[in-house]
This record gives C-alpha cells, sequence and structure tokens, in this order.
C-alpha cells in the first residue's frame, strides 16, 4: 500500500511538473513573439552546464516572469523585465548565472568609458548612473561615490592639495551635472574627501525619481551612502527616498544648484573644462555626467499637443478626481499613471496604446492593468493613435476607424528622448568599437574535474594513512585489541575518536548551508556560493574522516548505518550536483533548437508575402500539432504511443501537406523550404520529450538526497548518542 501510495504521488508531482514546464514553453513563446525575450539593457545569462535547477534564482528575483525552470534548469523568458537585480546570481549556490549587458557589439546606445566610468577619449569627462546603461538605484550610487573617490585619489597623486589653488579663480574639484541618485551619492562622496565640488541640477532635487508617481517603489535593496552610513530600510518609495535626500543634504550642506542647465562643455588648454550652463560659466578639473537616459519627453507630434492640459509626467492622481484622463504609453510607467488615475473616485481614464498587445512591461503592472480593463476602471483603446487634442475632446485614430473622448488632461507617457546628442557634444563616444571589449559569459562546465581532483586528493590522504597502518585495519575486527596501534586508532580513542568529532563537526557545518539557502534564512552572512563549496567540501571529508573513525569497517551497528547513508548522501549529491546538468541541458538545447526553426519557418512565411494565406496557416497549424503530441503529452501512455507512431504520423502529415500545396499551386521550392522545417521541428521535439522524460526519471537524486539525509541525522544521533552512554558507562565502571 505505502509503495502504492508513494507511486500515485510521484506520477501526480510529475504530471503537475509537466504543465508547469507546458505553461512555461509557452510564455516563452509568447515572449518571443512580443520581443520581450530579449532585454533593454541588462539581463541573465545562465551557464546550463552549471545549473542543477534548484530555482533559487526564480525566488529571488524581485521582477516576475523574467526567470524560470525549463527541463529542471532555469531559463529566461522575460528578459526584459530584468533591471539588473543580481539577486539571481547572488543567489545561485553553483555560480551559474551571470548579469550581463545585452548586444553590446552592435549597440549605439552605450557610452564608451573605462572601469573607473571615465569616458574614453575624454580624461576627467565621468558618467554615472543610468546612462551607462546600468538602471538600479543601488548601482548609480556606487558608481557615483566610485567616481568621487577616482578624482580625489587622482588629486592626491597630482599634489594639488585645496590650498595651492589659483586664487584668480574658482576652480572646482569637480562638477556633477545631475541631483539624482548617482549625482547624490557623487556629491557626499566628494564631501567626505575634500574636493570642491558643486552639483547641478535643470529640474528638480532628486533627478529623475521626483519625477516618478506618488508611493512608486524605487529601491528594493539596502545600500551605504558616505557620511550617512547604512540606510535603515531595505525598501523606500519614491517620497521617503526623496525626504531622505533632502535631509541627507541639508545636514551635509550639499552644494546643490536646481535650475541650472547643462548646455556645453569644453576643454581649456590647461585640460580643465569649461562648462557652459544657463546660468554662465564654471571652471573645474573634472566633471561627472549623472543625467540619466530620461533626456527629453517624447511629444506625439499632432494639433493640440500645446494646450496646458497636455503634460509629460503624472507626480499626484488625487488632483484628477472625476475628470476625463487620456493616458497615451504603453509602458511601465503609462501603465502605472493609468492605475493611478482609475483608482480615483468619479475619474474616466482612458489608456491608448500603439501596439495591441503590451510590450516590455513587468509582469504585476499587466495583469493590474488587464483587471482594470475588466472592472472598467480603465478604458482600454490598443492599437490606437492618437490623432488631435482638442480643448474639451480627443480624437484616436483605431481600425475601426477615428474615435472622439471626452477629455479634459492628457499625460503623454510615451518615453523620452535620450541625451545622446548632447553628450557626444560634451565628449562622450557611443561608437561601439571604442568601448572596451565586454568579455561575453561563456559555458565553463560544471567544475567536475576540479571537483574529482580534490576529493582525488582527500582519498589519497585517507589511503595513504591506512596503508601507514596497515597491519591494524588489514586485522579483523575481533583481533585489532592485540595489536599495539589500538589504543592510538580505535574509535573511542585517540586517533579514531578525534576523526569521529571531527567528522560530526563536519557534518554541522555541513547542514548549516541548509540553514543559509532557505526562504528565510538563518545565517545572512556569506554567499550561497561560498556556502555551496564548504557543502561539497564538508560532505566528502565527514566521510573519509567517519570511515577513518570506524577503523574502514562497516559494522551492522548504528554507526555503520551512519556511514552507509553518508555514502549513499554524498553519491547522490554528486549526481546532482556535477551529473544532472548534464541531460537537462540537452533538453534545454532541444529546445533552443525548436525556437530557432519555429522562427524560421515564421521567417519563410514572410518572405510569401500575401501568397497562398490558407496553405501558409494550414502548414503552421500542422506543425504546431506535431510539436504539441510529441513533445507535452499529459498521459505517459499517450506519450509512450506517440513515440511508437511518431514517424509513421509524420510521414503521412507531410504527404498530405505535400499534395494539398501542390493542389494550391504553391512552388515546389516553397513546399519542400516549408516541410523540411517541419520535419526537423517534429525531431527536434521528440528529442526534447526523450531527454525529458530521462531527466525526470534522474531527477529523483533529490528525493533519495533529501531522505538519505535525513535517514543519516536521525541514525547519526543515535550513534552519537549510544557512544556517549557507553563512554560514561565504561567510566562509571
Amino acid at each position: 500500500m505505502c509503495v502504492l501510495l508513494v507511486v500515485l504521488a510521484a506520477s501526480w508531482a510529475r504530471r503537475l511538473e509537466r504543465s508547469r514546464m507546458v505553461k512555461t514553453v509557452e510564455e516563452r513563446e509568447e515572449a518571443r513573439q512580443r520581443g520581450s525575450h530579449e532585454a533593454r539593457l541588462q539581463h541573465p545569462h545562465i551557464d546550463l552546464t552549471r545549473c542543477m535547477g534548484c530555482g533559487l534564482c526564480v525566488a529571488a528575483c524581485p521582477e516576475q516572469g523574467v526567470l524560470d525552470v525549463l527541463h529542471g534548469q532555469a531559463r529566461v523568458v522575460h528578459g526584459s523585465r530584468c533591471v539588473g537585480h543580481s539577486r539571481c546570481a547572488d543567489e545561485c549556490p553553483v555560480d551559474a548565472i551571470a548579469v550581463t549587458l545585452s548586444g553590446v557589439e552592435e549597440r549605439t546606445d552605450l557610452p564608451a568609458i573605462e572601469v573607473d566610468f571615465e569616458a574614453i577619449g575624454s580624461p576627467g569627462l565621468f558618467l554615472a548612473g543610468e546612462v551607462t546603461g546600468f538602471a538600479l538605484v543601488r548601482t548609480a550610487i556606487a558608481q557615483g561615490m566610485a567616481v568621487a573617490r577616482e578624482v580625489a585619489r587622482r588629486r592626491e597623486e597630482t599634489g594639488r592639495a585645496a590650498e595651492a589653488r589659483p586664487a584668480a579663480e574658482d576652480m572646482l574639484d569637480l562638477l556633477i551635472v545631475g541631483a539624482g541618485p548617482a549625482g547624490i551619492a557623487c556629491s557626499l562622496a566628494a564631501l567626505e574627501s575634500g574636493l570642491r565640488h558643486v552639483v547641478i541640477e535643470q529640474d528638480q532635487f532628486g533627478g529623475t525619481v521626483a519625477h516618478y508617481p506618488r508611493q512608486k517603489l524605487v529601491m528594493t535593496q539596502p545600500v551605504e551612502l558616505p557620511l550617512h552610513g547604512k540606510l535603515t530600510q531595505t525598501t523606500y518609495t519614491k517620497e521617503e527616498l526623496i525626504d531622505l535626500w533632502h535631509e541627507i543634504a541639508t545636514q551635509h550642506a550639499l552644494p546643490v544648484v536646481t535650475g541650472e542647465r547643462l548646455d556645453g562643455i569644453e576643454r581649456r588648454e590647461d585640460g580643465a573644462f569649461l562648462v557652459r550652463t544657463s546660468e554662465g560659466f564654471r571652471v573645474t578639473r573634472h566633471v561627472c555626467l549623472a543625467l540619466g537616459r530620461r533626456g527629453s519627453p517624447r511629444k506625439l507630434d499632432v494639433p493640440g499637443e500645446d494646450l496646458t492640459k497636455v503634460t509629460y509626467s503624472l507626480l499626484d492622481a488625487r488632483a484628477f478626481e472625476g475628470r476625463h484622463v487620456l493616458v497615451v504609453g504603453g509602458g511601465d510607467s503609462a501603465i502605472e499613471a493609468a492605475l493611478g488615475l482609475g483608482a480615483q473616485k468619479d475619474t474616466t481614464v482612458t489608456l491608448s496604446y500603439r501596439r495591441t498587445s503590451f510590450f516590455r512591461i513587468k509582469a504585476k503592472n499587466e495583469a493590474r492593468i488587464l483587471e482594470a480593463f475588466h472592472n472598467g476602471s480603465v478604458r482600454a483603446e490598443l492599437g490606437s493613435n492618437v490623432r488631435r487634442i482638442g480643448d474639451d475632446r480627443v480624437e484616436l485614430e483605431t481600425d475601426q476607424g477615428v474615435i472622439e473622448i471626452p477629455n479634459d488632461h492628457v499625460f503623454v507617457l510615451a518615453g523620452g528622448i535620450p541625451p545622446f546628442k548632447m553628450l557626444e557634444e560634451c565628449g562622450v563616444s557611443f561608437d561601439p568599437a571604442m568601448r572596451l571589449p565586454v568579455e561575453e559569459p561563456t559555458e565553463r562546465g560544471s567544475g567536475l574535474i576540479k571537483a574529482l581532483f580534490v576529493a582525488f586528493l582527500l582519498a589519497m590522504v585517507t589511503l595513504a594513512w591506512s596503508l601507514l597502518h596497515g597491519d591494524y585495519y588489514d586485522a579483523p575486527a575481533h583481533l585489532r585489541s592485540s595489536i599495539d596501534g589500538h589504543e592510538l586508532l580505535r574509535p573511542a580513542r585517540n586517533v579514531g575518536l578525534a576523526c569521529g568529532i571531527a567528522a560530526a563537526l563536519a557534518v554541522v557545518l555541513n547542514l548549516l548551508y541548509l540553514l543559509r539557502r532557505g526562504k528565510r534564512a538563518w545565517i545572512r552572512f556569506g554567499s550561497l556560493r561560498g556556502w555551496m563549496s564548504l557543502h561539497v567540501a564538508t560532505g566528502v571529508s565527514g566521510f573519509l574522516l567517519a570511515v577513518v573513525h570506524g577503523g574502514f569497517l562497516v559494522r551492522d551497528t548504528a554507526g555503520g548505518h551512519a556511514i552507509l547513508a553518508m555514502g549513499v548522501l554524498i553519491a547522490t549529491g554528486a549526481m546532482g550536483r556535477y551529473l544532472y546538468s548534464f541531460v537537462p541541458r540537452a533538453a534545454n538545447g532541444r529546445e533552443l533548437a525548436l525556437e530557432e526553426i519555429q522562427s524560421r519557418l515564421a521567417g519563410l512565411e514572410g518572405e510569401w508575402d500575401a501568397d497562398h494565406p490558407e496553405y501558409r496557416h494550414r502548414v503552421r497549424g500542422e506543425v504546431a500539432r506535431l510539436v504539441a503530441e510529441g513533445h507535452w503529452s499529459r498521459s505517459l501512455w499517450r506519450r509512450v504511443l506517440a513515440t511508437l507512431t511518431a514517424q509513421r504520423r509524420l510521414k503521412h502529415t507531410l504527404h498530405g501537406l505535400r499534395l494539398e500545396g501542390e493542389g494550391m499551386g504553391v512552388p515546389l521550392e516553397r513546399i519542400n523550404d516549408v516541410l523540411g522545417l517541419a520535419q526537423r521541428a517534429h525531431r527536434t521535439a521528440l528529442g526534447a520529450a526523450r531527454y525529458e522524460e530521462l531527466r525526470g526519471m534522474l531527477s529523483s537524486w533529490r528525493y533519495i538526497h533529501r531522505w538519505a539525509a535525513l535517514l543519516f541525522v536521525l541514525v547519526l544521533g543515535v550513534h552519537i548518542v549510544t557512544a556517549v552512554r557507553y563512554a560514561h558507562f565504561g567510566a562509571a565502571s
């Protein structure tokens, strides 16, 4: 009965896992069609030779839908939702994830900067914050601090003390442009280092963050600021962060000037910069451009856009209660604005977006806006464009024609035009050829050879010890008490006892890894990678120490059973850590090949223009059916039947499609191309399915590993209690 229950539970769990994977594959395909599978700036790269599918990266990511587990390994689903938190990389215990910039070699929107954030070709000109391609507040703060400290280091190297400056000129050490996270952190670090500096901001204190909607969560990770220390909260809303920055700026008298715009930068003959601003000129030896990437708001260029009711940011949705409001845009800012306005009493909100579906937005925003469409708090006008803005109405052009809606206010949140042109005029290059070469993440292997080498060394040390005392360890157990080394090597004395205690301590250290990697981690210090290495090292060394402690004998006792359980534990752990990833990697490789084939099939259809739409639709449907039948059938028997009859069904389907194509007058070359891709798609899907079945069987290592661990701990506890009681009884007698 127990065996039957275990089998039923395993079958049900397997079916649920396959259902979840089907959903993941469908979501990946949808993301690929929408373009959200690719990152805008940063994205995680997963080394499939190392990933063992623990899922910690998925749980750690604060942005929903970026990662998921497919075929027992982490995969990127919606890469565009990644904003570079790097929590996935921090939490990966096997160092299988690296967060990197995408397509660096071709991109023309990333500045060419040195590792110290100095613009290549413009000595003394630095960049920090989002303009460098990194979006996080935490990263912007770190970069701003690094720039100020680099300027301070250079000043010390050149021996220019503050009192040695020319008295005839108001020369600054550093001019910071932008009072956002990077600019404020740069100013604090400059003040800490004794640099003469000024911060100019064309708008308001807080930079881009000040333009976010009310109560928007803008920081979700702890940071530390110069002169202030570690921030007391781990999460901050826009208002909380702005208030904190104002408090810090007042407390430390930061030299921030708002309402002063940067107009240009020129280099003088002495190497200093002459900075033109809306208020005149400033002379400085170094400049830090912390401008962000927002730039100027993108406009619609339609009649009526110059009306005062048209704005390009939303600060407080409560001020528009009871109004007719139009929000234009489909990004996160537009979605959040529409949701905020739709929550106000008697406010009629319409969202106009030029696409028919949302593109590259956060999962939670997409779910919330779809719910708002459903409950009527926001009216959807997808696939529409603003045609004209009137005093009390707005004209929208849709597929059904031009419609008019009542309107009191228009919010154009269609992104911004980055200040790249102005930056280029200041001396910043965006030429990919000038950027430092970026080392692309590569597959580094599972580390099996290194692990085997370490295990081999430990085993050789253990073997050398056994050979050194071979006369004792080769003797039968009942004769060992008569050998000279018995008191030294026996389990209850000297070396034997010391090895037992060391093995127990190794087990304790080994189990601490579980406390570090849990959802509610009791241990916070150290990286999971370091703890994983400790977990492996203590597992192997603890086993070998236990073997020496037991005198290289496995007896029918609690101690002997503990050694056996520990051996199973190490074997299943090694399978999961070093061997298991090969099969999931092969399955995921088939998935990637299948996606490539489907992209090629779609490309061929695009080359046909409007010719033979019925045949194209028919082929696409048949390919999808063949892939689904051979790939993701939930029933085991249906999967077995599909495998046995795959070739016959494929041959029959391709023959029918060929006859249909010939009957419709489709050129033979096109028929052959499409049917060839269909055959490859079917074969690839079957390959992925077979690898998935094998992976499903191999994945049992996790359960064996966990139950072996529980059994080992229980038996070890019995062994230790028995040994202590025996020692106490022997001492008393």
